[in-house]
């Protein structure tokens, strides 16, 4: 009995892959090093800077996050989720320190650490934003959720390039037209 449609729709994939040179996805996952994507630097303020002069930064690096540094360390984080609790919700005023509305001490990562590992960090953590530190926790960049879907989507061009440019097309066919 020969293969259903939907396997020989498949079938070819890993011929494929292996003539463009590339790896499942799944190993490219599990073993590929942060620094593997290149994160954008870190955009930092000091403790004293104001939540307008955070929030400007972020608005003109077009970034959902800066870290707050004291002495060449990050101390804290402040986000776009930070901005919607404690400016547009609590009311807090943009001349208040970012120190009073920073997460604190955040969860941080280094660049030889996984990308695997970074992705369940935080998605287990509940946050968009993670910073990537030295040894000495000197803040190097900020990866973003954004980073890390734009890295797997790009590990997957056959399927993420195929997808109808409308959400109410329908695909005819597993090429996209």
């Amino acid at each position: 009995m020969g293969a259903s449609e939907f396997d020989e729709a498949y079938e070819d994939e890993p011929a494929d892959r292996k003539r463009e040179g590339r790896r499942p996805l799944a190993e490219t996952l599990l073993t590929a090093p942060i620094r593997t994507l290149d994160p954008r630097p870190a955009i930092t303020v000091p403790p004293t800077a104001t939540i307008a002069e955070s929030i400007r930064l972020m608005l003109d690096h077009g970034i959902g996050a800066v870290l707050v540094e004291r002495d060449g360390r990050a101390i804290g984080i402040f986000t776009e989720r930070d901005v919607m609790r404690w400016v547009v919700s609590a009311g807090a005023s943009g001349s208040r320190p970012v120190s009073e509305v920073m997460t604190g001490d955040p969860q941080t990562l280094g660049l030889d650490d996984g990308i695997a590992y970074a992705l369940h960090r935080m998605i287990v953590g509940g946050f968009r934003h993670i910073p990537i530190v030295d040894a000495g926790g000197r803040p190097l960049a900020v990866l973003s959720q954004r980073e890390l879907v734009a890295f797997i989507v790009s590990e997957l061009p056959d399927r993420a390039m195929n997808l109808p440019p409308d959400p109410t097309l329908e695909a005819h066919s597993p090429d996209g037209g």
